[in-house]
């Protein structure tokens, strides 16, 4: 019982720490969004989700490091690198798996909202909420898939 329950823990924590990474990537994503309003749509996305995944990546980073500091620690000090390693492998495919379905839907939707003359904020919060969504979904399903809970 107690292993399931450690085993929710990770995947609540996992997801919390994907939230808060989104919520702080979409906050700079939206300003900057705004702040090209007047350049091509394409351009736009582009620089947008450039500035959106620098912000999404080094949040989650610490934020997942944090987390973990403990989990790979034996009890002599020193850090379990062979199951660092595996663990490293397994929440990198998933989130790249997650980020490859991320980013096709987020460049398509959000240039899409912008051609329609929605305000670029509003395009950009939109877009990556629905996108946001669907990540969670798949990277839920591939964190499951590769056992890393």
């Amino acid at each position: 019982m107690k292993e399931k329950r450690s085993k929710y823990k990770e995947y609540l924590a996992l997801n919390k720490n994907l939230f808060i990474a989104f919520v702080a990537a979409e906050i700079i994503a939206a300003i900057t969004s705004q702040i090209l309003s007047k350049s091509i749509s394409y351009l736009n996305t582009s620089i947008t989700m450039g500035a959106e995944y620098s912000v999404y990546f080094s949040t989650f980073g610490l934020l997942y490091s944090i987390d973990n500091r403990k989990k790979y620690k034996l009890e002599s000090g020193k850090t379990d690198w062979p199951r660092l390693r595996k663990d490293l492998i397994k929440i990198t495919t998933s989130l790249g798996i997650g980020e490859i379905v991320y980013t096709i839907l987020r460049w398509f939707s959000l240039d899409y909202f912008l051609i329609q003359s929605y305000p670029p904020y509003i395009s950009s919060i939109v877009s990556a909420s629905i996108s946001f969504a669907i990540y969670l979904l798949v990277v839920n399903l591939t964190v499951k898939a590769t056992r890393l809970y």
